[in-house]
């Protein structure tokens, strides 16, 4: 009987939650006025959004300092300017190759897709015997990925040819964070004091155990993909892959996405491989799966865990989902998402129980 009433009120919220969050998405696609206000809204709070992860993702760090007997100001001092410093140097040395490889390869693409193109109608002899409908989904999708490989290339461009405009958002970011650092204690005792007394422990539970589980799971997934954006790009760069930093840190950044990220990762790879060489394309693919295999073999299960404790069958579905309607943001929204509603339920459901 309690059990059947304890997953009918997990249903019940599960399905409030999912309700608020096509409400949210379907106001955001049928209403441009709303997608702007959005817009303008996320812009404003960017910098304190990223600011509050940093040093959300920094503080434990200052705690283990100050538990070794270091002061907390120094402590802060110490960890702000090694991240800062590190950050500011890595931008430095990693910045005008980025740039200068995304330039290379806008200025290549039509080679590319012309040799894609005598790849496509190689196929196209291969597979005469198919329907003639086949073949004009063929051409309408490749047609699709060269518009938005083209796109994407000059967004990406003109991204990182803009940097400068952003120099007061990269500016307030460290004041932020060292203030965040600095006032961490008295900031979370603020927005607690604004709970109703009657809920303050069970909220402050929640707060706790969403930050055991998602707190590590976020630390270890930005170490394991520095590693692989790191290993993938000794790896091709002797392969002599060309752009090879670039596909690297695309390869660390989607392997933020579990079980689909290092496939995503590895597209692009092999699609440049594949205009230099087929044999390259095998020692790009076997480099891939060597350091997949590093990864979820032996650094993964240490570093991150089992962190958020959540069967893959629901992972796999909400990443899917999150791809439908976010694209590759919302695959690697998705699981925070997910881990955070996970425990954000639980203990509503507490919550009704102890009420």
């Amino acid at each position: 009987m309690f059990r059947n009433r304890k997953a009918l009120s997990f249903l019940y919220w599960l399905i409030i939650g999912i309700l608020v969050f096509l409400f949210i998405f379907l106001l955001f696609q049928l209403f441009p006025f709303y997608a702007a206000v959005f817009s303008f809204v996320i812009k404003l709070l960017a910098p304190f959004l990223v600011s509050c992860l940093l040093a959300y993702l920094l503080y434990p760090i200052v705690q283990k300092l100050h538990q070794w007997e270091i002061p907390r100001s120094a402590a802060i001092l110490l960890i702000y300017i090694l991240f800062f410093g590190g950050t500011s140097y890595a931008i430095y040395q990693v910045y005008p190759a980025v740039v200068h490889q995304l330039q290379d390869l806008n200025r290549q693409l039509p080679v590319f897709i012309d040799m894609y193109q005598e790849l496509v109608y190689q196929l196209y002899e291969y597979t005469s015997f198919l329907p003639e409908t086949v073949h004009d989904k063929m051409d309408q999708w490749v047609a699709r990925v060269e518009t938005g490989v083209e796109n994407l290339l000059d967004k990406l461009v003109g991204g990182f040819a803009k940097i400068f405009e952003m120099v007061v958002f990269l500016t307030v970011i460290p004041v932020l964070v060292f203030y965040f650092l600095k006032d961490y204690r008295t900031i979370s005792g603020f927005f607690i004091k604004l709970l109703p007394k009657k809920y303050r422990p069970q909220i402050s539970r929640m707060a706790h155990a969403i930050d055991e589980s998602l707190g590590n799971y976020i630390r270890g997934q930005l170490l394991v993909c520095l590693f692989v954006g790191l290993a993938s790009w000794i790896a091709f760069q002797f392969l002599g892959l060309k752009y090879a930093l670039l596909l690297a840190i695309f390869m660390g950044i989607t392997n933020i996405i579990p079980y689909f990220g290092p496939i995503i990762g590895a597209v692009p790879a092999v699609a440049i491989a594949l205009t230099m060489s087929s044999h390259l394309v095998i020692f790009v693919l076997l480099a891939v799966f060597i350091v997949q295999v590093i990864e979820g073999n032996l650094l993964s299960p240490y570093i991150v865990g089992k962190s958020i404790d959540i069967h893959p069958v629901a992972i796999i579905f909400i990443l899917l989902l999150g791809g439908q309607l976010f694209g590759i943001a919302g695959m690697i929204i998705a699981v925070p998402a997910l881990t955070i509603g996970k425990v954000v339920i639980r203990h509503l459901i507490a919550l009704r129980a102890y009420d």
